[in-house]
C-alpha cells in the first residue's frame, strides 16, 4: 500500500515580547533584556538602535534554542 510522503509545512507565526530598557546616563545610551528569554542582553545609543538590537538578539536566542532542542531530540532517538 502506498502512502503518500507528509511534508512539513513551514507557517510564519508573529510573536509579541516584552523588553525592559534602562537607561545608562553614566556609559550613555540604554542597555535592555527580554526576561521571557533569560540571557538575552543587548545595548545600544538610541532607542531605535535599541530596538534594532533587540531584534537581532531575539532571533539569534531563539536559533540557538531551537538547534539546541533540535539537538536534544536527535538525541533522545538515537538512546
Amino acid at each position: 500500500m502506498n502512502h503518500p510522503t507528509t511534508r512539513p509545512i513551514a507557517v510564519d507565526v508573529a510573536v509579541t515580547l516584552t523588553a525592559v530598557v534602562q537607561p545608562e546616563p553614566d556609559a550613555g545610551g540604554y542597555s535592555a533584556s527580554i526576561p521571557a528569554l533569560p540571557g538575552c542582553h543587548t545595548q545600544g545609543e538610541t532607542l531605535d538602535e535599541v530596538r534594532a538590537n533587540l531584534r537581532e538578539a531575539a532571533a539569534g536566542w531563539l536559533a540557538v534554542a531551537h538547534d539546541e532542542a533540535v539537538a536534544r531530540d536527535a538525541a533522545a532517538v538515537g538512546s
